[in-house]
């Protein structure tokens, strides 16, 4: 693997970093009236408009993970999976300010990640390229002709990266990534829902970009470009049409004023492009639940939100807390059925308050290899106490944690008000080492274990929000890492959150 590579996804991590000096370069002032467009169009392209209605609405959160026979590929159950994974589920009002959320959170609410549907032989849909534009819930035919035989449909992502840099200049390249990885965890749960088994395909980021026609350099002239990330095959073969033979549509532009050129995430962009392992297709993961209270999991998507701030006096559930914790391993959710790494990512966990353990921070070692290195890297001091008769969850030191909780989270008070906060710790070095590629999937698994987690609350009435502000060193020195064999990459709050009644909430489509 090029040592050039390597180095430049260091050298991009460790200038990225927040210290408790310094914050990682960004913009010295925000001009939100400036800020750029949430939604692009497809300038010329024939639009098609998707049936909105939730087909899978009778199923209840605790059953998602059931095996259930696929639905067929037509438009009314397209409509109804994009609309559970990358539509919009409500709009904002407050002070003459009007935003909309959607399906899977984003740093800062600025959503960097496009959707593209490649449709072959779908019922009611015209063979070809779509870009998805969530705020019609409808799609863009980009591009059509190629080989008529295949039958199937692919979903395809991309980063807009100026969406997250306008606001976070330079780290803004990680919470594109980290974004990418809720996404893919949207994606899995509505899948499950209609029976689909998505897989993501073995494809270099070129031929991702190929297919998605995002090199076609003079389509972008004077616009934002699109960076290429995976392609997911919906219970399709992994042949895919690519050789369109007609094109249309131009790209809207974002901002017509950028202020500010991040060169630095262009680079570790092109350092990090290569492709994904394919998914080994294993059998679906059957997560037991006896207190669902009767919910949906339409619902549960649906009403997710970030919280802004949580209450500093709830204490989680223990069969609630377990449940979370259980979530995140191999198996359980239909999340790891689509992720094809063992897994690298390992929560560490400031617990504030929560039924049945003591104030302190634990650790949960996502793989049994993994804990050994972990215990390694780890302060000496650690006790590494068995917290669970079931679960690989220990306790490293009982301590009330919330004042370096707070700290540690750029001194954000949601990080000590919250129940729970998580810190996800990745294996690092030796990873980006054998391929840099693997800086996207490490912050990917991030991303999807904040998914999980979010879902989990939401579906208990409880609350989570991603916390992508920390002081990655302040974090090592805590845990004692001395090295980059292991680097904290995310932070994730759960509690239960107040909600500010002055803001008015409104459907997502009229």
């Amino acid at each position: 693997m090029s040592d050039s590579r390597v180095a430049t996804v260091l050298s991009y991590h460790m200038r990225s970093k927040h210290a408790l000096d310094r914050y990682a370069a960004g913009p010295g002032t925000l001009d939100w009236e400036a800020q750029p467009k949430a939604f692009r169009d497809w300038i010329g392209a024939a639009q098609i408009s998707l049936p909105r209605e939730i087909v899978v609405s009778n199923i209840f959160w605790g059953e998602l993970a059931a095996t259930r026979e696929p639905l067929p590929f037509n438009t009314q159950n397209l409509g109804s999976l994009l609309r559970l994974c990358v539509g919009l589920t409500a709009w904002k009002e407050y002070g003459g300010s009007r935003w909309s959320l959607r399906a899977h959170p984003s740093s800062g609410n600025l959503h960097p990640t496009e959707t593209w549907l490649i449709a072959a032989k779908v019922d009611g849909l015209e063979d070809g390229l779509y870009h998805y534009q969530n705020l019609n819930h409808s799609l863009e035919r980009r591009a059509w002709g190629g080989d008529a035989q295949l039958a199937g449909v692919w979903l395809g992502f991309s980063s807009i990266h100026w969406r997250e840099a306008w606001k976070y200049g330079e780290r803004a390249f990680r919470y594109c990534q980290l974004d990418m990885g809720h996404v893919l965890a949207a994606v899995s749960y509505a899948a499950a829902l209609h029976g689909w088994r998505p897989r993501i395909l073995k494809m270099e980021s070129s031929e991702v970009a190929q297919c998605l026609g995002l090199d076609r350099v003079k389509d972008f002239e004077g616009v934002e470009s699109e960076e290429a990330e995976v392609i997911l095959a919906l219970g399709a073969s992994d042949v895919m049409p690519s050789d369109w033979t007609q094109w249309a549509g131009k790209p809207s532009l974002l901002d017509a004023r950028p202020l500010y050129q991040w060169r630095v995430i262009e680079e570790v962009a092109v350092a990090t492009r290569g492709a994904v392992p394919s998914a080994q297709i294993s059998s679906p993961a059957i997560v037991q639940r006896q207190d669902d209270n009767g919910i949906s999991a339409a619902q549960v998507i649906f009403k997710r939100r970030s919280a802004q701030a949580f209450d500093g006096v709830s204490v989680m559930p223990a069969s609630l807390f377990k449940r979370i914790l259980a979530s995140l391993l191999p198996g359980g959710s239909p999340v790891w059925n689509l992720w094809p790494h063992t897994a690298r990512v390992h929560p560490v966990l400031l617990v504030h308050r929560v039924e049945g353990v003591a104030p302190g921070v634990y650790v949960m070692p996502r793989n049994e290899a993994t804990q050994a290195s972990l215990r390694a890297a780890f302060r000496e001091t650690f006790t590494w106490e068995a917290a669970d008769a079931e679960l690989p969850f220990y306790q490293l030191i009982a301590a009330r944690a919330g004042k370096t909780a707070r700290t540690l989270s750029c001194h954000q008070d949601i990080a000590t008000q919250c129940a729970v906060t998580f810190m996800m710790v990745a294996e690092f070095a030796k990873p980006i080492a054998a391929n840099p590629v693997a800086y996207r999937h490490l912050h990917w698994e991030a991303g999807m274990l904040g998914h999980v987690i979010t879902l989990e609350a939401e579906a208990a009435g409880w609350r989570g929000t991603g916390i992508g502000c920390f002081f990655d060193d302040a974090v090592h020195e805590v845990l004692g890492i001395k090295d980059d064999t292991f680097q904290v990459i995310y932070h994730y709050a759960v509690g239960m959150a107040l909600d500010d009644s002055r803001i008015s909430t409104l459907p997502a489509y009229e």
